[in-house]
């Protein structure tokens, strides 16, 4: 029998929900692109619930413990003395979410002999260092599509919230204010704006045509471009280089996945390239965007605003500088834990989880790394090698709890 570890986020500060604001989800069975949702043979638990925390056990105790297996959930990731690490000896499988990241580094996987299956509920597995899964032919996957669209309507809203000088204007109304001109003195329209994509995958996409109705100029840059047909139905630009997109548009918008490829990728150098009071929004992976050259942009004014929900390491430390630049509108990293997505990437992980036990194949699409080399998804999207270099820092957040 297996032993699963599950490290999950904790259970908000009032208590496990007993009740929910809405009733029901709306029913979708297939993706944009023709991929279906996920289709375990079985569900535990009622879609829309809150299941990324540790008392929705991503709805998988029932179903786990009928087959025998140990099924350990945990909060508890970062530091020696955590829970994720000691019970990584003799654990098979290791189930984590990229909002509170379960870090395989390369020490962390010696330490698991046992280690098989590392599952990512959600979309993005970088926080396995993937060669080192690579070299051990430890099986990775995530759930793709799940919390793409998800992510992408957090982009929009995030953009809107940045160009409309949202969070300030609100903030004047809860203070009791009636200040019109600090609301409106760094506030614009999007219409007519330039924005670009790196990468134009699901979510880079998707976010391009949710833009296209406010008559905004669509670019991007992917190093697999996108078929004539698409880029003529949206009126989009391609770049050869990130170089050559960003010197042209007023929002940028990163939705790439982390890899040695893209790890600082928006430095110093590159931000000096882009338009003065440009936008920047990243939900894509903190570690892409050099966190102090981001500080040095917004306060130069290089940068009219950034926004994002990645950050580096997850949880940040209190005294991360992202909490406190200035014209930022970070939040957590949420985006794609909407409970509309953690019903698909629950039952994705569950899907993954019975395709193991029965001996079949898991989705090609969900695989990162199999058989000792990148597979799947993870052959067209990732790069080999590690991004988890530095996810110690975590440990400070809990220290300064």
């Amino acid at each position: 029998m297996a032993k699963i570890v599950c490290v999950l986020y904790d259970d908000p500060v009032d208590g496990y929900p007993k009740s929910y604001a809405r009733d029901d989800l709306p029913h979708i069975d297939h993706y944009p692109d023709g991929q279906t949702l996920p289709t375990p043979k079985a569900i535990d638990f009622q879609p829309g619930a809150l299941l990324g925390s540790v008392t929705g056990e991503l709805g998988l105790r029932k179903y786990l413990e009928s087959l025998g297996h140990t099924f350990i959930v945990t909060s508890s990731k970062d530091g020696p003395d955590s829970v994720l690490e000691r019970e990584l000896p003799d654990t098979e499988i290791v189930i984590s979410q990229p909002f509170w990241p379960a870090y395989l580094t390369a020490e962390r996987i010696a330490k698991a002999p046992k280690l098989k299956l590392a599952i990512t509920a959600g979309i993005g597995s970088d926080h396995v260092d993937l060669q080192a899964a690579i070299d051990r032919k430890i099986t990775v996957a995530e759930v793709t599509y799940c919390n793409s669209i998800s992510v992408a309507e957090h982009v929009v809203m995030m953009i809107l919230g940045l160009v409309r000088n949202y969070i300030p204007s609100y903030q004047w109304v809860v203070k009791g204010g009636w200040n019109i001109a600090d609301c409106v003195e760094r506030s614009y329209d999007v219409e007519g704006m330039h924005v670009g994509t790196v990468a134009a995958g699901r979510i880079g996409l998707a976010v391009l045509r949710r833009l296209r109705p406010f008559d905004m100029h669509l670019h991007y840059y992917d190093r697999h471009r996108l078929p004539e047909a698409t880029e003529k139905e949206l009126g989009l630009i391609w770049h050869p280089t990130v170089e050559d997109m960003v010197k042209v548009c007023d929002v940028v918008t990163i939705n790439a996945p982390l890899h040695p490829e893209t790890e600082h990728l928006f430095n110093d150098a590159l931000l000096a390239k882009m338009k003065r009071g440009a936008y920047l929004v990243n939900t894509a992976r903190g570690k892409i965007c050099d966190r102090d050259a981001i500080v040095r942009a917004l306060e130069s004014g290089r940068l009219a605003g950034y926004a994002g929900d990645v950050w580096f390491p997850q949880p940040a430390p209190k005294d991360h500088p992202w909490r406190s630049m200035p014209h930022h509108g970070m939040t957590p990293h949420i985006s794609g834990s909407s409970l509309s997505a953690q019903t698909r990437y629950a039952a994705g992980t569950r899907e993954i989880l019975e395709c193991w036990f029965e001996g079949r194949p898991i989705r090609d699409e969900y695989l990162i790394v199999d058989g000792g080399k990148l597979a799947g998804a993870g052959a067209h999207s990732y790069s080999a090698g590690n991004a988890t270099a530095g996810s110690e820092e975590a440990a400070n957040f809990s220290k300064a709890s």
